[in-house]
């Protein structure tokens, strides 16, 4: 077994423990650190000018975005739900907008975006605990 296997193995075991006991803001939170950690290898595959890995990021960004947009409780989640929803379809067109351009800056601002929204959802657990 090579070191990056190794490794992924590690991961793959270290996530499967994080999310087995979760809460769901705890899963919102894990879901939003690899989500970051996936448009940082983004941004620097736009930069390298890896253009097979650069869609494989931006598309793996999208899944997940895909995924905490759809986990959304529009029911009673009101207009804070609504405009979560909004900025994360904000956020895939602009992902969309980065492969396309070819442009750095598009994922730095998508990576603000998410950095608010990851902050706003660690002050609703420390205040929930």
């Amino acid at each position: 077994m090579s070191y990056t296997e190794a490794y992924s193995s590690y991961h793959a075991t270290s996530l499967d423990a994080q999310t087995s006991r979760a809460s769901p803001i705890e899963l919102v939170l894990v879901l939003t650190d690899g989500l970051l950690d996936e448009l940082a290898r983004a941004r620097a595959h736009i930069v390298a000018k890896r253009y097979e890995q650069r869609a494989n990021s931006i598309n793996k960004c999208v899944d997940i975005i895909n995924g905490l947009s759809s986990s959304l409780d529009f029911e009673t989640g009101g207009q804070v739900v609504a405009n979560l929803a909004n900025l994360y379809d904000f956020c895939v067109t602009h992902l969309h907008g980065a492969g396309i351009k070819q442009d750095p800056a598009m994922i730095d601002e998508v990576v603000r975006i998410l950095t608010t929204i990851r902050q706003g959802w660690a002050g609703v657990q420390s205040r929930n605990g």
